[in-house]
């Protein structure tokens, strides 16, 4: 008889998508069959401090049940840490870690990194595809080596703004021009991101977005629609029909998707069936690029003249009520979201057992 899987949930994290994280958590802890695992919540406070929550075998009411502060005896961030490595991930059974922290240091490959070093299967992408997908200019720079169609774009490091800061506001205007959106490169939730129309806004844009990174981007805007389509699989992805918010236009910030409450859903997106197809395209290729494994989600600009511009890709997708995600594979195929988390973790298992089977010592031929 087969031992049941003990599945961590892995959320919140040192990352301004905190918040965003414990509302995913909220949902996958709800959903996923305590019939089948031993579901584990593992927070992981602001200040990088794991704290390990008892085997969860009910429904959570709200976020306010996840989240729990550090106290003396968890120590630092490694002791804590190692504190979870060498007690939870110790007992006996089969485990495997369920990531669902949004942003630096849970998307960005740094904790996939420490899975792949303690030989533990975690659902979704791995270090190479986690890293490049959450650094907006690499991950630009890799789609256009390969011709995916994307808005002129220019990178910005903070050491250069303070040395420079007249002659980059000029550079910019040149090339990149008004209106246009400032970013940090390794964030999202629209954390850190501001539109500009002129040299004012430019500036402060380009502070805040600062406070977030080291590394900044600015993008040319393109006045259309965001459209994302959803990708599923490690060797042979599939993807989803499109989908958009039915929303007005403008910035489509972190209010309006976590607090207004008023997002609507439009799956399938309105499109032209030549449009759908080079879109499905498009975030095949992104997803083979970038080596994905799991899920990712792939968010494209569609201009009034058919036009396509690829946005970002989201390495570690929402799972919140509102979410796009989930929502897109029920309109698809009809998968439920308890079947989805299925998927994703026999996705994760079939690839730890790839890699299984890789040799790392010398072999005599």
């Amino acid at each position: 008889m087969n031992e049941i899987l003990n599945v961590h949930v892995v959320y919140g994290g040192k990352s301004a998508e905190h918040e965003v994280s414990l509302k995913t958590a909220l949902n996958v802890l709800n959903r996923m069959d305590k019939r089948k695992y031993n579901v584990y919540p593992v927070y992981i406070t602001r200040h990088g401090i794991w704290r390990m929550l008892p085997r969860l075998d009910h429904a959570l009411a709200s976020t306010a049940e996840l989240e729990t502060e550090a106290g003396p005896a968890d120590g630092n961030a490694a002791a804590s840490m190692g504190n979870w490595l060498t007690r939870r991930l110790a007992e006996n059974g089969p485990h495997l870690v369920f990531p669902v922290i949004h942003g630096t240091c849970g998307e960005d490959g740094t904790l996939q990194g420490m899975l792949e070093l303690a030989d533990v299967p975690y659902v979704g992408n791995g270090v190479l595809a986690s890293a490049a997908g959450m650094d907006k200019v690499m991950m630009k720079r890799i789609f256009t080596g390969a011709g995916i169609p994307q808005v002129e774009y220019e990178q910005l490091l903070r050491h250069e703004w303070e040395q420079r800061e007249t002659a980059c506001c000029d550079a910019l205007e040149r090339t990149i021009g008004y209106p246009c959106y400032v970013k940090p490169a390794n964030l999202g939730s629209s954390i850190g991101i501001r539109r500009c129309a002129d040299r004012d806004e430019l500036l402060l844009a380009i502070g805040h977005a600062f406070r977030y990174d080291r590394k900044i981007i600015i993008e040319k805007e393109a006045a259309g629609r965001e459209v994302q389509l959803a990708v599923l699989g490690n060797d042979r992805p599939i993807c989803s029909v499109a989908g958009e918010f039915a929303r007005e236009p403008g910035f489509f910030d972190y209010y309006k998707k976590y607090e207004a409450g008023n997002l609507v859903q439009r799956i399938p997106a309105q499109l032209a069936g030549s449009l759908r197809e080079q879109l499905r395209e498009y975030a095949l290729q992104a997803y083979r690029l970038l080596d994905g494994s799991g899920l990712m989600r792939i968010d494209f600009f569609v201009t009034d003249q058919g036009e396509i511009y690829l946005n970002e890709v989201n390495t570690l997708p929402g799972f919140t009520p509102i979410s796009m995600f989930p929502a897109l594979w029920e309109k698809t195929d009809g998968t439920t979201y308890a079947e989805l988390i299925d998927k994703l973790i026999g996705l994760a298992l079939e690839r730890h057992e790839q890699k299984r089977k890789i040799r790392y010592g010398r072999e005599d031929v």
